[in-house]
């Protein structure tokens, strides 16, 4: 008798999260969309198959997203799961506590054809039993949570919430593992220094005019040609497009990499060294944003990839690459900051295998960023090395051991060639500041 009316119960559910949750089409068309792993919501992924002890538990202490008013076939995903969302969608419960990434894209209706628009999110910190609350802005296709301050209309949410259970989707527990291992460095602190004063993280850039050119004669006064004189080039006309720059506050707020890798005042020998070890130049970024937490930095790293990956913010993943290139060849650091190192490997470790192992691969050069790189975490090129310098002398043996297992992992896995000969082994040739010659 239990075994059929739990039958009845999971049919239930499973009818009950497809209505909130239904199947539907990746857009092949954007790859981000495919490495991020949207999936249709299935009864495993509701968490159907949990003891219901268990289920209660989960739904009495964790964290609840009321998200009222988001219109039927809008993407909307937590974390590393995205759905399109269904006539009975009020939001995600059973959200365990910590740092999550809420994101979504507004989407025509199928009947205009049903294009999807721009990805945005925001980073949210959720306590346990904790309730946010958010209506949607048809207006700003976007969700408004000043409801949330309303400490009163929270409280009335609450109260109802029993009732509003069966129109809430669970929180993806299936990847939960995953999401962890890509955001473990990553803390509220470090999350909300780096995301934009708007609160969100957007697909792509909100871009304004820097010259507000409205009528003729402003442009006159920039001595521009009139628009509607004819282009005699092709440069003419691009000279002609009106510059542009990133709406203020809107930009993600990362750390500024220095351009500037060796001291004011260096000798020759010292700005080709510090060109070759950019331990100084990693030095100063940590003392500018991370002095009293240098491990931060790791947060940073796993800030920018999620925003990458999840978020589809191509800015994000050149600076990945920035910070990257930054510490793999920080040589001296890696026998100053060993725990700093020891992080980094772990946090590479988890991120590589969320990409395809060609995704790396200059389409012109046919070069792979990360083999060149990491290449620089092995015996190839001295002082541009980071397996050379992981593994070379004066490192702790526990750094070197990791090192050597990494490397070991990554050529199995990827099949990537860390011997090869590489340009960058040719000598580096570096700009001296003005004034300083070659005696």
């Amino acid at each position: 008798m239990y075994y059929i009316l739990l039958t009845i119960k999971l049919r239930r559910v499973y009818h009950a999260v497809n209505m909130i949750f239904p199947p539907f089409r990746r857009p092949g068309t954007f790859v981000l969309s495919i490495i991020s792993g949207r999936k249709k919501l299935n009864t495993e992924m509701a968490g159907v198959d949990m003891d219901p002890d268990v289920a209660r538990g989960l739904f009495e202490e964790g964290a609840t997203l009321v998200l009222l008013g988001v219109p039927e076939g809008t993407e909307l995903g937590i974390d590393y799961k995205s759905w399109q969302v269904g006539p009975r969608f009020r939001g995600v419960k059973m959200i365990p506590p910590g740092l999550h990434f809420l994101h979504y894209s507004s989407s025509n209706p199928k009947s205009m054809g049903g294009e999807v628009g721009p990805r945005m999110g925001l980073f949210l910190s959720m306590k346990p039993r904790e309730l946010i609350l958010a209506h949607w802005n048809r207006k700003e296709e976007d969700l408004d949570f000043s409801p949330s301050q309303n400490q009163e209309e929270v409280e009335r949410v609450k109260e109802g919430l029993r009732e509003l259970d069966p129109f809430l989707g669970p929180y993806p527990y299936d990847t939960l593992r995953k999401w962890v291992s890509l955001t473990d460095r990553l803390t509220k602190e470090v999350a909300e220094a780096l995301q934009p004063l708007s609160g969100r993280v957007c697909a792509f850039s909100d871009v304004i005019p820097e010259l507000q050119l409205t009528h003729t004669q402003d442009r006159a006064e920039q001595n521009l040609p009139r628009n509607e004189t004819a282009c005699q080039s092709m440069k003419e006309g691009l000279e002609r497009l009106p510059r542009m720059k990133q709406r203020e506050g809107t930009e993600l707020r990362f750390s500024s990499i220095p351009k500037q890798t060796y001291p004011a005042g260096a000798t020759p020998a010292q700005i080709t060294q510090c060109s070759m070890d950019l331990t100084y130049a990693l030095s100063c970024l940590l003392d500018q944003h991370y002095h009293q937490q240098p491990l931060n930095v790791l947060g940073e790293l796993q800030f920018a990839f999620v925003c990458f990956l999840v978020g589809n913010v191509y800015e994000a993943f050149e600076h990945w690459k920035l910070l990257l290139a930054l510490l793999c060849r920080a040589e001296e650091a890696m026998r100053t900051h060993k725990e700093l190192f020891l992080g980094l490997i772990s946090v590479l470790y988890h991120q590589l295998g969320e990409i395809p192992p060609d995704f790396f691969v200059d389409i012109v050069s046919q070069n792979n960023f990360l083999t060149s790189t990491l290449q620089l975490l092995t015996n190839r090129c001295p002082g541009q090395d980071f397996f050379q310098f992981a593994t070379g002398p004066g490192v702790d043996s526990t750094l070197r051991k990791r090192a050597e297992k990494f490397k070991a992992h990554l050529t199995k896995k990827f099949r990537w060639d860390f011997e090869a000969d590489l340009e960058d082994c040719a000598p580096v040739v570096v700009e001296l500041p003005e004034g300083v010659t070659l005696g």
